[in-house]
Formats: structure tokens, sequence, C-alpha cells
């Protein structure tokens, strides 16, 4: 293939990296595709057009823009379907874990104590430690408190798993309490044996 030199060579060189690309990218790795700098604006402006080429298109996929950068990903109505190609089942957290990431994605940065004040009971230790080894929440720093209690915060992979670009588009603690609420009913309604590692 010649050097890409021209916008549309540029935004099909762009589309490729995307597609190829274990995780997002950000705008600055995608400038440093090309031998002469774009600039910032304009792979922007074609990031845009890919977005709209492709939700144009109808297809399966589409290029969304997350925390870490952009990618293209399973448009949510086909999961149900590649879901039955999944050999693994996805981890099930408790509610426990739930509520604590919760906690901490709307009130970080907190302490182990801030989420035991507001769930009412002890934070388990290996809550803390499955949120940290799936990525989703860090020691951020530590309170200027007797004993320096390690405050804990989401992370970027947390945004991006959530398919958010940043905290601002969480849905509101109503919507949650609501989804939590449908999720105790249908598990009270069906009993379902519990996972093998449910923390």
């Amino acid at each position: 293939m010649q050097h890409a030199t021209t916008p549309e060579a540029w935004s099909r060189v762009i589309e490729a990296a995307l597609l190829a690309a274990p995780a997002p990218l950000p705008v600055s790795e995608l400038r440093r595709l090309f031998d002469e700098d774009p600039g910032p604006e304009l792979v922007r402006k074609l990031l845009e057009e890919l977005r709209a080429e492709w939700m144009a298109a109808d297809r399966g996929v589409e290029l969304v823009q997350l925390a870490s950068g952009w990618r293209f990903q399973t448009r949510a109505g086909y999961q149900v379907y590649l879901d039955r190609l999944k050999e693994e089942k996805p981890p099930r957290y408790s509610r426990a874990v739930m509520e604590t990431l919760a906690i901490i994605a709307y009130r970080q940065p907190v302490t182990r104590g801030d989420i035991e004040d507001v769930r009412g009971v002890a934070v388990s230790p290996n809550i803390l430690k499955t949120l940290e080894s799936r990525g989703w929440v860090d020691v951020v720093g530590h309170r200027d408190t007797p004993g320096r209690p390690a405050l804990f915060a989401t992370t970027r992979r947390f945004l991006d798993d959530m398919g958010l670009r940043s905290l601002t588009e969480l849905p509101a603690l109503t919507e949650i309490e609501k989804i939590m609420d449908l999720v105790d009913a249908s598990q009270t309604e069906q009993p379902v044996p519990p996972p093998a590692e449910e923390i």
C-alpha cells in the first residue's frame, strides 16, 4: 500500500488500527500512525466521520469513545448472540461486591470505613481485593487522619468496561436501586445455584 496522504486514506488507516487494537486507542496514539502528524483536531474529525459511517451502515459493530480512547465494539443488541459462543461464563459478583463498587464509583475517593458507614456492615478485605484484581478500583492515596487509611477510586478500566467516557455518564442512583431491586426479585422467584466463586 502507498503512503496515506489524504484524509480518506488516513481514515482507513485509523479504521484498520482500531479494528486490530486489543484495547482502546487515544487520539495521541492514533496520530503516531502517520509520517506527518495530522494533528488532534483532524484525527477527532476523522473518528467522528468513521463513527457516523459505521452507524449509517447499520452494522453489528460500532465505534465508541471511552475514557481511555476509541474502540470498535459489538452493538448491545447483538451481545446475546455472541454470549452463546462463550465457553466460560462471565464472573458473577455478589450484592456486597456490587454495592461496594457503586459506593466507590459515586462517592470516590472513599476509605473502607466510609464504605462501611454507607453499607452499615463490615467490608471484607476479599471484596476490595476482588474489585482491585478486576482492575476496577485502585488505591489513589491515603486520608490524612490517624492510621492513614487507603482511599479507593475507580479506574479507567472500570469506565471502559462499563462503556463510559467519564463518571458524569454514570446512571442516576435511583436507576441503580431499581436495577438492584429487579435483580433481587428475579433471584427470589427462581432459585439459582450459587456460582462456584461468589464473594
